[in-house]
């Protein structure tokens, strides 16, 4: 059975990303940071679908966290699909953004998942897939979403690099670039806003979590998909 592991996967997309491949056949390991009783209620979801689950508690801020939970993972014959999914936001002025937040950003969104790949990267063989959920945010610019929108375009940018260390293997890299979403980050948005952000989107309403789910698992059966970055937006900013 195939390996595959989804960070922050207890819940939102992260959550239907894991159903997917639960679905699909393999084996899922899924983290999550530190909201153990959602994350008890999405490993249950999951545990429902397929017993082949595991969960672990790895925030993506803490190295040493981290450290350990790769070591866990080392101890798998392989790891043949990585969604790296955990992200986090960070809605500051630019002239009140501290250093620690900045970087905690970066580390979190960015830097850990790079880390991740770099540490598991024997384990994956040919064939396997790699996939970042990245953000419209890092293609068009937000104006409240300073180190978000910048720490998601260079999930993008490390996508399409990456594509070059897993050259003539089979392996593909890609990154999901969704609009907005129904998830737990939307859910208080006032419906003022929601009508405002409708009114950009051609489709008029933010995505599932389902649908943006379905784009990883175009990447994942299409052999032929390779450094792309894939815009599920509902056609925003279409005026």
């Amino acid at each position: 059975m195939k390996n595959a592991i989804v960070t922050g996967g207890t819940k939102g997309i992260g959550l239907a990303v894991a159903k997917m491949l639960l679905r699909e056949g393999y084996h899922v390991t899924v983290t999550y940071a530190s909201d153990g009783v959602a994350a008890a209620k999405g490993f249950e979801e999951l545990r429902a679908i397929s017993p082949n689950v595991e969960m672990w508690r790895a925030d993506q801020a803490d190295k040493v966290a981290m450290r350990r939970f790769v070591e866990a993972m080392r101890l798998k014959e392989s790891v043949d699909c990585i969604v790296c999914n955990a992200g986090v936001t960070l809605r500051t002025p630019l002239s009140e953004i501290t250093d620690e937040a900045w970087e905690r950003t970066m580390q979190v969104n960015l830097n850990s998942s790079l880390y991740l790949i770099r540490d598991l990267y024997d384990l994956i063989p040919n064939n396997s897939r790699i996939i970042f959920i990245g953000s419209l945010m890092g293609v068009h610019p937000h104006g409240t979403s300073l180190a978000y929108g910048v720490s998601k375009a260079a999930v993008h940018a490390l996508a399409l690099n990456l594509v070059k260390c897993f050259e003539a293997s089979g392996t593909t890299v890609n990154a999901i670039a969704p609009g907005f979403v129904e998830t737990e980050w939307q859910a208080t948005k006032p419906e003022q806003i929601r009508q405002n952000i409708y009114a950009k989107s051609a489709i008029k309403r933010f995505a599932t979590t389902d649908e943006v789910a379905d784009a990883v698992r175009f990447c994942i059966n299409n052999a032929f998909v390779n450094g792309s970055v894939i815009e599920v937006s509902g056609g925003y900013s279409f005026k």
